[in-house]
């Protein structure tokens, strides 16, 4: 426990902050190995399919539906993924492949993430996570090779650590209050980020396969995302229609 104003924060449901913990550090690790063995905005494309695999999740563990047309994005986000991986037998598709296991495993923490709002606050999954983390990578400092970082690569790893903790805790806090499918337009703009910083500081330029594949992944949560809010709509019309009529009946009765 830790004071949080004056007050304690209790981990309500141990196993499963640990589990999500444990799953989110695998997912960054993933990430990490993937963007320092591929091009930067191939690596962002493929850990993008994480929202379709929330959707998956959430149906098999949380009973969430899938709807129909969450399912034709859903295909659309795999045909993308599918063009970025560009499968073959070298070994170049093997970072690929970690990429999309970030992917996968991003799209399990977050359906734990929706699962925990029930019972943590959002400050306590984070802190929980980053502890984890920091344990889970401390023996590395002793099997490897430490090399002193300078003052440069020391400012890019707090940078890189508070950029860091702040996007968990405002995905934290995105899952906390949204349904776990539907989290996913606003993280798009992460694929044009990409690609613009990798083209810029790192001469990376994504091929026409990488860029059709990003296209059809960002087509995807256009579609799930555009579709949610018809069905949402819908059905606040339908609720007021309802009231209306009812208040009719009842002026009628009177």
């Amino acid at each position: 426990m830790v004071s949080r104003n004056g007050k304690k924060i209790k981990v309500n449901n141990v196993k499963l902050v640990l589990l999500r913990s444990l799953i989110g550090f695998f997912s960054i690790a993933s990430y990490f190995y993937a963007i320092g063995q591929m091009k930067m905005a191939d690596a962002v494309i493929l850990n993008k399919t994480s929202p379709f695999f929330v959707m998956i999740f959430a149906a098999l563990f949380l009973n969430e539906k899938i709807k129909k047309t969450q399912l034709f994005s859903l295909s659309f986000a795999v045909l993308g993924a599918l063009f970025v991986i560009k499968p073959s037998l070298s070994s170049e598709m093997f970072p690929a492949l970690i990429a999309l296991s970030a992917g996968i495993l991003s799209g399990i923490s977050y359906t734990l993430l929706r699962h925990l709002r029930k019972s943590e606050s959002s400050e306590t999954i984070v802190l929980a996570f980053c502890t984890f983390s920091t344990l889970a990578t401390l023996p590395f400092l002793f099997t490897g090779k430490f090399v002193v970082p300078d003052l440069r690569e020391v400012l890019a790893l707090f940078a890189l650590g508070l950029f860091a903790l702040l996007a968990q805790f405002f995905v934290t806090k995105a899952y906390r209050f949204s349904e776990a499918g539907e989290v996913s337009i606003y993280a798009y703009s992460n694929i044009v980020f990409s690609v613009i910083i990798g083209i810029i500081i790192f001469s990376e330029i994504p091929d026409s396969l990488s860029i059709f594949g990003g296209s059809a992944i960002i087509m995807a949560g256009f579609i799930n995302f555009y579709a949610s809010k018809l069905r949402k709509a819908g059905r606040i019309s339908t609720a007021d229609e309802t009231k209306t009529a009812s208040n009719r009946r009842a002026t009628k009765a009177s």
